[in-house]
């Protein structure tokens, strides 16, 4: 589990084409401390598992569905990427609960800079739209980030200066992909309620 608060600016360094698959070498010194064969880190928001690792870089293989379902088939060398280890046991939640699993992606269409902060717009999947709320918490490109406005097919995000100078979303431009994941307690309170309705209509 992750929390959306990313540690890292990464960058890609060598892709490799596997046929069905790639494999992808990202730079990224503060994750890969006491990184372990095995181990999940989210890239872009989503979790890759650790194939090799030396002091400042790791090597992922990321299957062509992911790569479909993704923004990471769009990757190449150079390409700047978010990166976050999983949450501790006993650490603080600065976020909020991320999977690491897509849940699809966006586009982001305009961004409105002010004296402080950004305000950038992202396209929404019909499909996500109803996990986003005003004030609610979504995840996009690994960013635990809060719903400012959310439309039938398009949700925005206030951006800090932090988060602009240390993530992707910084350098992110109308017409980019971003991965997005919505709240998953949103889906199990879905899930929840349509099984009750479901149950009641069989007492009726």
């Amino acid at each position: 589990m992750f929390t959306g608060i990313v540690e890292e600016l990464g960058e890609v360094t060598a892709v490799e084409n596997l046929g069905d698959s790639s494999r992808f070498r990202l730079r990224g010194a503060a994750v890969t401390q006491g990184a372990q064969h095995g181990d999940s880190i989210a890239v872009n928001g989503v979790c890759l598992t650790v194939v090799e690792h030396e002091d400042d870089w790791f090597t992922a293989d990321v299957m062509a569905e992911t790569l479909e379902r993704s923004s990471l088939g769009a990757l190449a060398v150079g390409s700047r990427v978010n990166l976050e280890r999983p949450m501790a046991v006993g650490a603080r939640l600065g976020g909020h609960i991320v999977q690491g699993h897509v849940d699809g992606t966006g586009t982001v269409l305009e961004r409105k800079p002010s004296e402080n902060w950004e305000i950038v717009k992202v396209s929404l999947p019909a499909d996500l739209s109803r996990y986003v709320v005003e004030k609610g918490s979504i995840t996009v490109d690994g960013i635990s980030l809060t719903v400012v406005d959310a439309g039938p097919d398009y949700f925005t995000v206030s951006l800090i200066p932090t988060t602009l100078t240390l993530t992707t979303l910084g350098h992110k431009q109308a017409g980019d992909p971003v991965n997005l994941e919505v709240d998953v307690i949103a889906k199990y309170v879905e899930r929840l309620l349509g099984d009750r309705g479901a149950s009641q209509g069989a007492d009726r």
